[in-house]
């Protein structure tokens, strides 16, 4: 089988070599934030995998046919159920499952990564023992048996970075000595999408493997821009970081950026010539009778507009006019006069203070001052103007932006609460839109999310950013592209052909 591999993964090398694009596979492709940067940096989108019918749908409006609502692409599939032979089957391939791409990309979901012992992982043949049984490792063996089956040039693995500190256990550590059985040469590393463009502090793990073939150990890309992390990223890294060896030669050092390199992008470079939206403290009936669908203009007489904003703007095959769309925010009128007076940085411990203050003002406004907080008025008077969440164990549930930094993390959570990221500017009184959390994870304005806004909140917080994603597959790519001296390959290819 090995000489089976090295022949298919040759052939596969010189076809690129020649001009041909990477042909990619993603597993657990979500809406398509790593495949847009994949295709940005120009790899070949040729099949998908996602679970979630919604998110399926959103990538195949943005990256299939114009019938795509309809095809096989639009099609939710579990890797679980679906194997890749079935895959290249039903989107009408003419090549084999191994024959059919040259890049492997994942974002499984963490609870993929389970200790299942190292002996175990190495087994994907499906041996009847204790491992097999667990639905934790599920996921992880299908992967695996996806490598086999494709018989990609190159692997990319994004998760959280507390996969390198699963109970305890360091899971792309083993993933690396998994693969490196298989043929490969693995590394992992921790990338901050605000060094690479992304408006944003969002700490990812990535695993990058290159096939024997080329020769060549994983590279990563280097920071293209310059933040000093907020507190708090540092100490999380360091229990992330706590089980990586010294002595591993599978882990790739952080990259650290130049402090000469251009500032990371704050949010008002990101969202700040999105529309004004300011008619659901006048008339909330208006929002919410919007449709993600429906257009506002941009703003105008703002005079020039960032680089940022510009790229979201004008990005390749996702370009808008003067119009985007998207402008749907969550309404809680109680909350409307809090955010106001809320300043940059503020959290709910904060939001608080201010809402008791605002209740306060309120019962004297009143004449009420002196009224029993057991009374059914006061309580009646106080749900309407203060939160019930208790600051102790609620500390960050809200957080307004600072317009001149990165956003923090934005989560697939948004889907239920977007009160993470209030809108910087006081007089519109929100949290942000859908297109300003697309905006903060680099999904440009032509890029359209199905389903109603939950769904899109949720495809916007679980995606790879695009830009982050463009990083890794640009490097990628370039080595990929390099003309390596494969002298025991081409032996054993002809070897392989002549027998």
């Amino acid at each position: 089988m090995a000489s089976d591999s090295n022949l298919i993964r040759y052939e596969k090398l010189t076809r690129l070599q020649r001009g041909g694009k990477a042909r990619t596979l993603e597993i657990c492709s979500g809406a398509g934030g790593l495949s847009l940067g994949m295709l940005k940096a120009g790899l070949d989108l040729s099949a998908h995998i996602e679970f979630d019918p919604e998110a399926a749908e959103s990538y195949a409006h943005n990256f299939g046919e114009a019938e795509a609502y309809n095809s096989a692409w639009a099609r939710p599939r579990d890797m679980i159920e679906t194997t890749a032979a079935e895959l290249v089957s039903e989107l009408g391939f003419t090549t084999t499952a191994a024959e059919s791409f040259d890049v492997l990309a994942a974002g499984l979901p963490c609870q993929a990564f389970a200790r299942i012992g190292r002996s175990k992982l190495r087994s994907v043949s499906g041996e009847e023992d204790a491992f097999q049984k667990d639905p934790r490792a599920s996921l992880y063996r299908h992967f695996l048996q996806f490598v086999e089956d494709t018989q990609p040039l190159a692997i990319i693995i994004e998760n959280v970075p507390d996969i390198l500190n699963f109970g305890g256990h360091n899971v792309p550590e083993e993933i690396c000595q998994t693969l490196e059985q298989s043929g490969y040469r693995a590394r992992y590393t921790i990338l901050n999408a605000a060094y690479f463009g992304v408006p944003q502090v969002r700490e990812r793990l990535f695993i990058v493997a290159l096939a024997d073939t080329l020769n060549q150990a994983p590279e990563f890309p280097a920071p293209t821009h310059f933040l000093n992390l907020p507190k708090g990223y540092e100490g999380s890294r360091r229990v992330a970081l706590k089980h990586v060896s010294n002595s591993s030669r599978h882990f790739h050092p952080i990259p650290v950026p130049n402090p000469e390199l251009p500032p990371a992008v704050g949010a008002r470079e990101a969202i700040g010539d999105l529309p004004v939206i300011m008619e659901h403290f006048k008339d909330p009936a208006v929002i919410r009778r919007r449709k993600l669908s429906a257009t506002l203009p941009y703003q105008a007489n703002i005079g020039a507009i960032s680089d940022y904003a510009h790229l979201m703007q004008t990005w390749n095959g996702f370009a808008t006019s003067d119009h985007s769309n998207g402008h749907l925010v969550r309404l809680t009128p109680r909350d409307f006069p809090i955010f106001n007076r809320m300043k940059v940085g503020d959290d709910y411990p904060v939001a608080r203070q201010i809402a008791e203050k605002l209740l306060v003002e309120t019962l004297a406004e009143a004449g009420l001052t002196g009224i029993s907080e057991d009374s059914q008025r006061y309580l009646d008077i106080r749900a309407k103007i203060v939160p019930p969440y208790d600051p102790a164990k609620f500390p960050n549930k809200w957080w307004k932006l600072d317009p001149d930094k990165p956003s923090r993390t934005l989560t697939a959570h948004m889907g239920k609460d977007t009160y993470s990221h209030i809108h910087y500017d006081s007089k519109q009184r929100r949290t942000v839109s859908v297109r300003e959390a697309a905006r903060l994870q680099s999904f440009p304005d032509g890029f359209q999310f199905a389903g109603a806004m939950n769904a899109a909140f949720r495809q916007i917080g679980n995606a790879v950013p695009p830009l982050l994603g463009y990083a890794v597959a640009r490097t990628l790519l370039a080595q990929l592209g390099r003309d390596v001296s494969k002298p025991e390959v081409e032996k054993k290819v002809a070897r392989r052909r002549a027998a």
